[in-house]
């Protein structure tokens, strides 16, 4: 009986030892990639977050304006890209005449001077409208109306803008029908074009996509959510489960440290997976657009961290993360 339980004492130990060395932080090789950053919108007008619910008109709960660039336009993606963006994320909505336009919202009355659902307009149309019509931070001065008529581009001028530029695609449906015509539109890009996308958002038309585009990183909340959980059952081991295979891998900052080899094993089982990381904000149930947005968020990163990035601040992270070696902010340590 001893000499079995001795065994079984000796296997134990053997098992945690492996766990220990195969997810140590301390044993790993040190990545010498720098940080991606990946501007949320381009650049664009901050707004509190606040008890906001998926109705909330952000444009109404604007900040005090400290630029002149409005989410999801060439200029501020041109904007964001100048002040360190390696990837900017937009939105897509369908349009009546086949195309594809870049806006957030799923109606217009918030933002512009339209009104109704966004897919439910001809390109033509939408252009006509003023998008920066409804900011404010007062409620009572508009800074911005007047000054977005026809800035509402579509997917196709922000390709023909920025054609070696890295983006993330976002599909604001759960519509099969919308995956199938961005597959078709993105089928058409040359393969080194397509290696600098990537698409999330609803799952039925994002499965459409990586089904059609076996080739093109994807994400949606159910695929995040499943690869999160079997890595954190199987990480151990350094199984990279299916479900984080080419796709793309957004960690909340507070929960980062639990998952196995935290941060340089991770990201490089990851990599070798062929999907990308991004830290994204403290989770506390809401969405994942909260993002790294102050230096106090950014201290949160282990040092020399050589992810991915998510913000919406990227005027403010930007000089945070390019800092050379002994001037960038403190960061704190890893546990694991």
């Amino acid at each position: 009986m001893r000499r079995w339980l001795r065994r079984i004492g000796l296997g134990l130990l053997a098992l945690f030892a492996f766990v220990y060395l195969n997810n140590s932080a301390l044993l790993a090789p040190t990545r010498q990639h720098p940080v991606t950053l990946l501007a949320h919108r381009g650049l664009h007008q901050t707004f509190g977050h606040e008890d906001i619910a998926s109705d909330t008109c952000t444009a109404t709960r604007m900040r005090a304006p400290e630029h002149a660039f409005l989410e999801n336009t060439l200029a501020s993606m041109e904007e964001a890209f100048r002040r360190g963006a390696d990837i900017v994320e937009f939105d897509i909505h369908p349009t009546t005449d086949g195309h594809f336009a870049v806006f957030h919202d799923w109606t217009l009355d918030c933002r512009t001077n339209g009104s109704g659902v966004t897919r439910q307009h001809s390109l033509a149309d939408l252009k006509a409208l003023d998008i920066g019509h409804g900011y404010t931070a007062d409620g009572k001065t508009f800074p911005f109306r007047g000054k977005g008529v026809g800035q509402m581009p579509s997917l196709d001028e922000v390709l023909a803008r920025f054609p070696e530029r890295r983006f993330l695609i976002h599909i604001k449906s759960n519509e099969p029908a919308e995956g199938e015509r961005l597959a078709a539109r993105l089928a058409e890009l040359t393969g080194a074009r397509r290696a600098g996308l990537m698409v999330y958002g609803g799952a039925q038309p994002v499965a459409v996509v990586r089904d059609k585009l076996p080739g093109l990183r994807t994400m949606s909340g159910p695929t995040l959510k499943t690869c999160l959980v079997r890595y954190l059952g199987l990480g151990w081991s350094g199984h990279v489960p299916e479900a984080c295979r080419n796709t793309v891998v957004l960690v909340p900052v507070n929960y980062a440290r639990w998952l196995w080899g935290w941060p340089d094993r991770f990201l490089a089982r990851m990599e070798r997976a062929g999907s990308e990381v991004f830290v994204v904000g403290p989770w506390a149930g809401e969405e994942f657009s909260r993002g790294i947005d102050d230096p106090d968020e950014f201290r949160l990163l282990p040092p020399h961290f050589s992810g991915g990035v998510w913000t919406n601040r990227i005027d403010v992270i930007a000089p945070l993360a390019r800092a050379a070696p002994g001037q960038a902010v403190p960061r704190q340590t890893s546990s694991r």
